[in-house]
């Protein structure tokens, strides 16, 4: 990556409009987690599920922006495993990325 450049996901955002992000209930705030429990919905006892990413069109609460174009996650410090864990070139992101009709990243 270029230090020109910004962060690929700083542009794209694609995942966070194209996949259900589902978490432990002990990811939430008010149960010792950083996750703001606001921001989600309970899907069993057990697991918890980021708002919007189960509608259509699927889109998290806490992206702002335009995705494909300049993007931020409003609870970047906070978000969830699932969030971390993913990737920028993964498959998982180049998937997102084809449902936006976005390109492949170049190598980072």
């Amino acid at each position: 990556m270029s230090p020109t450049l910004p962060h690929p996901c700083l542009v794209c955002g694609a995942c966070c409009a194209a996949f259900r992000v589902d978490f432990a209930v002990e990811e939430l705030d008010h149960n010792g987690g950083c996750v703001p429990a606001g921001l989600a919905v309970e899907v069993t006892a057990r697991t918890w599920r980021m708002r919007g990413t189960d509608h259509q069109p699927m889109r998290c609460a806490a992206l702002t922006g335009r995705v494909g174009e300049k993007v931020a996650c409003g609870i970047y410090e906070w978000r969830p495993n699932p969030c971390r864990e993913l990737e920028p070139g993964s498959d998982a992101c180049l998937r997102a990325r084809a449902r936006h009709g976005l390109p492949p990243l170049p190598m980072l």
